[in-house]
């Protein structure tokens, strides 16, 4: 019989092996950045600020002592009919999270051109739970706004100043 410590450590070997490991945190070539946005205390830009935090970035509140200027220039969350049931009924939704963005330096020479990016859930819908449905629509979107914030860490790791 083979003991735990031999699988944990095959399954430590196999899935090194196969190129996985985990997400750690994102090397970026500046330590400080400036964060503005229509609402600067959203939820959506308070979870991108303890993303960049928890990435060792230092989010200052000046421009001109920022290595990297992010403009968050919305943040549209939107709900739309999926399908209808059979009385007419909503009975699905799709929910979406759409931000823009655009990531410079005090030159503005632009280490992420304005781009938008976008998040989908769907989830069934029954009008006899309101209440669980409301609370799941607000978990989807938090899970939305996590997601988006990871995304664009990701997106920054791997930035570099564009040529003109």
């Amino acid at each position: 019989m083979v003991s735990k410590r031999w699988l944990v450590l095959i399954s430590v070997l196999l899935l090194s092996a196969c190129g996985f490991h985990l997400r750690g945190q994102a090397n970026l070539p500046f330590n400080t950045v400036y964060l503005t946005a229509p609402d600067t205390n959203s939820l959506f830009v308070n979870e991108l600020r303890q993303n960049l935090q928890a990435n060792g970035l230092q989010v200052v509140d000046n421009a001109e002592q920022a290595g990297l200027i992010m403009d968050i220039v919305s943040e549209i969350p939107d709900k739309q009919i999926l399908t209808l049931g059979g009385s007419g009924r909503v009975s699905e939704y799709q929910l979406r999270f759409r931000v823009s963005l655009r990531a410079h330096d005090n030159k503005k020479q632009d280490w992420i051109a304005a781009t938008e990016l976008m998040q989908f859930r769907n989830y069934t819908y029954d009008d006899t739970k309101i209440l669980a449905k409301e609370a799941e629509e607000n978990l989807l979107y938090q899970s939305m706004r996590k997601d988006m914030a990871q995304q664009i860490m990701r997106r920054l790791s791997h930035a570099k100043p564009l040529a003109e």
